[in-house]
């Protein structure tokens, strides 16, 4: 019996400790103004346009062979749902 009482008390004090956490987070979240959030997106919008092409993201296909066509399944599908064509990864 003690021992399920000990572990109700840890279970309060673990919810209770992660609330002050998030707490504390959004506290330190609100202190941003306005003008300091579109600035630091600014910032990010610039790093990641100046930063180099990840390899991995780069088409397997070789750039003088054309990309693979779509499949006639997608093609209808995107006429059926009007949707654009799927994006490959």
């Amino acid at each position: 019996m003690r021992l399920s009482k000990l572990l109700g008390v840890a279970g309060i004090v673990g919810v209770a400790a992660t609330g002050a956490v998030l707490v504390r987070h959004e506290r330190h979240r609100r202190t941003y103004t306005a003008e300091e959030v579109r600035a630091r997106l600014q910032g990010r919008v610039v790093e990641v346009a100046t930063a180099p092409a990840d390899p991995d993201l780069a088409p397997d296909w070789p750039a003088d062979v054309e990309p693979p066509k779509r499949h006639p399944t997608e093609a209808l599908l995107s006429t059926v749902m009007r949707i654009g064509p799927l994006r490959r990864f």
